[in-house]
């Protein structure tokens, strides 16, 4: 039999109700932080409003590697197609010299230069925004007039007599791998210039004062119509990483960022890996 009085029991019947609808408050509750969190997630997937995706407006100005001048040149107007309102201007050159100017205080929004080293000597001093990204490799090549009238076949060739060589100078990419692969076949040349980029090197095969030049095969590929291109096998002691960083003191920042991201893409990978170059 029950003890309860009348009263106990209205007071257990309150309680009760109480519970319910302190159960079904936190239900609530719990269903509208759940909406929240999906409205969080949504804006912050790619292209959403939380995403992040750097922005491009304005003037990006690249400072590039020589060997980058026709690929880049390519990239820039595609870009400038895609971000509209925005214009990219280049400052191509050995790589060596450009992050000179950089560490020089020149105003600059990206560095892509044809050597870890040469990059290193720009991140060493506070010059890049965040780490650099590797974005293609290059390998060497003997550039040599068409036809191959000296018959050049590998790089002792290059010794024999009468046989006139340019080199890129030692501190620049090209020069830097170019040694290495000397090197690797036991092979020691005195060229008869030394170059600053390798454009400088190529044109003097073009110019037909030099017999041979070590250059990039991406910049034979571009000059096919007056070039051959002679393969060694030694040059794959000699591969180039290329490196690109937006960089720290960028008047464009969120052009920059945006460059770098775009150059990486795989748009730019599939115009990049036509013109010779190879995938990290």
């Amino acid at each position: 039999m029950s003890t309860r009085t009348p009263t106990s029991r209205r007071l257990a019947v309150a309680v009760a109700a109480a519970l319910v609808l302190g159960l079904g408050a936190t239900a609530c509750g719990s269903d509208g932080g759940t909406s929240s969190g999906s409205s969080a997630s949504s804006n912050s997937s790619p292209g959403g409003a939380g995403s992040g995706a750097p922005k491009a407006s304005g003037t990006v100005t690249v400072f590039a590697a020589a060997s980058l001048k026709e690929t880049f040149t390519d990239l820039g107007g595609k870009f400038e197609a895609a971000n509209p309102g925005t214009k990219v201007t280049f400052n191509f050159g050995g790589s060596s010299s450009l992050a000179t100017s950089i560490n020089s205080g020149a105003p600059a929004d990206v560095f892509a230069a044809a050597s870890p080293v040469t990059m290193k000597t720009v991140t060493d001093a506070g010059g890049a925004a965040g780490q650099p990204a590797t974005f293609v490799r290059n390998t060497l090549t003997i550039a040599v007039p068409k036809g191959n009238p000296k018959h050049i076949a590998g790089l002792k060739d290059l010794t024999a007599s009468g046989v006139k060589v340019a080199l890129c100078a030692k501190e620049v990419p090209c020069g830097a791998a170019a040694q290495s692969a000397l090197k690797a076949a036991g092979v020691s040349l005195t060229p008869v210039t030394l170059e600053q980029d390798v454009k400088g090197a190529l044109t003097k095969v073009e110019l037909g004062e030099v017999d041979a030049s070590l250059v990039y095969r991406t910049d034979v590929h571009a000059d096919a119509a007056k070039i051959d291109g002679v393969d060694f096998p030694e040059a794959e002691k000699a591969v180039n990483d290329y490196p690109i960083a937006a960089l720290a003191k960028a008047p464009n920042k969120g052009g920059a960022a945006a460059f770098v991201a775009y150059v990486q893409s795989p748009e730019a990978r599939q115009v990049l890996t036509a013109a010779g170059f190879q995938t990290p």
